[in-house]
């Protein structure tokens, strides 16, 4: 089956080179604007000419233009080209902030965190949005959702990761639209009395009253956290064992409401209103309540970005039922993408529960079938354990490239959860609803709660039992972004030749085998020949790593607190083998003499070509720098901040460079 014969996909491929050319490029908006308008002026002169729509010369400014307009799409949504967008205020002081609370985020150990648009700024009207930390304290009530407040502060720039290869916070925030945050305290805060309320406020507002509803019900704590995530997408309650036994147990998306969760409650809704089919009209009104019921879930939900991408998707994906025609899956899928990607907001195509629930349901809308085909039991209890193997394969399949990548681990027993959870999520969703409804008119009966609340228990002890099989969780898989593309080539090219074989097929295929195992190769000579050492940073320690070929030496004072670190460099520099060592008082690295001074502060006489501070050592560092004459002056995370402060002037006042690993990030020698 050729899938660019559909004008739905090839205009989908379009709109998607375009937003990654306006992401990565970051584009101003009128030359992108420009561009489009004389596009579109040129495929409606064509029309008016009655250009026929199958020419090529009307395909290829067709799908130019669709490209232009996904360039442009992203231009638009950047925050930082709306011209009353706050960044381009003077920013550099403290200024009075109007906020209204836009979502609210799982808090840390120190702080409730929230994310917030903004009114005003200083009594000027400025647009865009920041996360807003609130110091946890007894007398300071939490915050809601459309809760307007007033904050005197300065805002603070989201700062990249210190350490290389970890999780990149600030550009996971730039996608959303967020470059700053802002601190709050009992001091510097005013929350207005009774504010506005919006589509957000209402949803939360009536989650809140169903949770408190629940929790008059007595459900046991976790298994409470567990029915708000799956029916109302809270997942800020779920304890940290938990969602890691779901993780370990490939079984996460359960605890996401999303494109399955969506899928399931169509499905329920086809079943409960299939009666309405004998009316007239009765399939037309069967959609409409099938997609406002949707809409309805999507705003118990808090239409975050996840459920208002399934919901649309899965809105299309009724229509589609409604025509029962089979063959326009892609079509209806590449349109509902289209209108997720241009209407509501590009940059979900940089979110990786965009794209994984995009690849799961075209993988399952296309080896189900063949799956299907190639074996149709006859008796009918094994045929629907092996329709459940199949989409389960088929969606693992689809989604296993990003979690690689993404995620670098890989559950081998992924088909077992999914096997024995999937098929009761239906009678979970549902009975969840049930019980919310009950539960709201406080008709809830005590052993409606026993059964439901051991329903969930049961499913929580299947998945930790699959989670505790840890020879089957494979971890620490190395796979970067040219592997990423290239497996989906190979995915690709063995189910098209599976449909039909011939020489391209097969030259397709095989050299994206070949192209694959190349680049491994070549990744894995580039691992063994690189020499590198670094101070990596982290608090109250001190870090050196020195990779030699698939070797990895760790030197530090506490080995527990690296684990994050080498792990991470571990990867994605393809290392073997880890050897932990204490953190000695020098050494040599390409004729360079590296001195580590410690909380002792003793050091030898002799010149010295880099001077490493740890543990805060009692030195006057003026001294030091005349009596070693060292090329750089190094300070890590172990140290105090006003001996940073010293001895950054200190290095001022000498002329020397001065690296500080909490401002600048891990040091690299060269």
């Amino acid at each position: 089956m050729s899938l660019l014969k559909f004008v739905p996909i090839k205009l989908t491929l379009c709109l998607v080179a375009g937003i990654l050319i306006g992401h990565y490029f970051e584009l101003n908006v009128p030359l992108p604007l420009y561009i489009s308008i004389g596009f579109i002026t040129i495929l409606g002169s064509l029309l008016f000419k009655g250009t026929h729509r199958n020419s090529i010369s009307f395909g290829v400014t067709a799908l130019l233009t669709t490209l232009c307009v996904g360039t442009l799409s992203v231009s638009l949504w950047n925050p930082k080209n709306q011209k009353n967008h706050y960044a381009h205020q003077h920013i550099d002081s403290e200024s009075l902030w109007k906020l209204k609370i836009r979502e609210v985020l799982k808090a840390n150990s120190f702080s409730d965190r929230y994310i917030a648009t903004i009114i005003s700024k200083d009594d000027q009207i400025v647009s865009g949005k920041l996360i807003l930390n609130q110091y946890r304290d007894s007398s300071t009530r939490k915050l809601e959702v459309d809760d307007a407040l007033l904050v005197f502060g300065k805002p603070n720039e989201i700062k990249p990761p210190l350490n290389q290869y970890q999780f990149n916070y600030k550009s996971y925030l730039k996608d959303l639209g967020i470059y700053h945050q802002l601190q709050s305290n009992t001091t510097n805060h005013l929350v207005f009395e009774n504010s506005s309320k919006t589509k957000y406020g209402l949803a939360a507002s009536a989650r809140s009253t169903i949770i408190s509803k629940l929790r008059e019900a007595d459900f046991e704590e976790e298994e409470l956290s567990i029915i708000q995530a799956l029916l109302l997408g809270q997942r800020n309650d779920i304890s940290e064992e938990t969602y890691n036994n779901y993780k370990n147990a490939g079984a996460v998306h359960i605890l996401a409401v999303s494109g399955l969760h969506v899928g399931i409650l169509l499905l329920l809704l086809q079943f409960l209103l299939k009666p309405l089919e004998l009316l007239p009209k009765g399939k037309t009104i069967k959609l409409l309540i099938s997609v406002l019921l949707l809409w309805v879930f999507a705003l118990l939900a808090g239409f975050s970005a996840s459920i208002v991408r399934a919901v649309t998707m899965f809105s299309f994906v009724a229509y589609a039922l409604y025509l029962n025609r089979p063959s326009n899956t892609f079509n209806i899928l590449a349109l509902s993408m289209f209108t997720i990607l241009l209407i509501i907001n590009p940059m979900l195509l940089f979110q990786v529960g965009f794209q994984m629930s995009y690849a799961a349901v075209i993988a399952i809308a296309w080896i189900y079938p063949m799956l299907q085909r190639l074996w149709f039991p006859k008796n009918k209890i094994i045929r629907k354990i092996w329709q459940l193997l199949s989409v389960s394969v088929a969606a693992q399949l689809g989604v296993l490239p990003i979690s690689l990548f993404y995620f670098h681990q890989f559950p081998g027993l992924f088909f077992v959860s999914n096997l024995l959870i999937v098929p009761a999520l239906g009678l979970i969703l549902g009975l969840g609803i049930l019980t919310i409804i009950l539960g709201l008119f406080d008709w809830l009966p005590s052993e409606f709660v026993e059964l439901y609340n051991r329903l969930i228990g049961i499913m929580n002890s299947v998945i930790e039992w699959v989670a505790q099989q840890e020879a089957f969780i494979f971890k620490n898989i190395s796979f970067d972004a040219i592997q990423l593309l290239l497996s989906y080539g190979i995915i690709i090219g063995i189910l098209i030749l599976s449909s039909r074989i011939n020489f391209k097929r097969a030259a397709l295929f095989l050299g994206c085998i070949m192209s694959f195992q190349l680049w491994t190769f070549y990744k894995s000579y580039q691992t063994k020949s690189t020499q590198a050492l670094l101070l990596a940073h982290r608090t109250k320690s001190s870090i050196l790593l020195h990779q030699l070929g698939y070797q990895l030496h760790i030197n530090t004072s506490d080995s527990t607190s690296a684990s994050g670190i080498v792990k991470n460099y571990r990867v994605a520099k393809r290392i073997r083998y880890i050897h932990f060592s204490s953190i000695q008082n020098s050494y040599m690295w390409k004729h360079n003499k590296i001195l580590i001074i410690d909380s002792l502060g003793i050091y030898p006489s002799g010149n010295q070509d880099y001077i490493l501070l740890t543990q805060s050592p009692k030195i006057n560092l003026e001294r030091l720098i005349d009596s070693v004459q060292p090329k750089q002056i190094i300070a890590d995370g172990s140290n105090y901040k006003s001996y940073i402060e010293h001895w950054e002037k200190t290095c001022a006042k000498k002329k020397l460079p001065f690296h500080y690993t909490g401002e600048k990030g891990a040091y690299y020698f060269e």
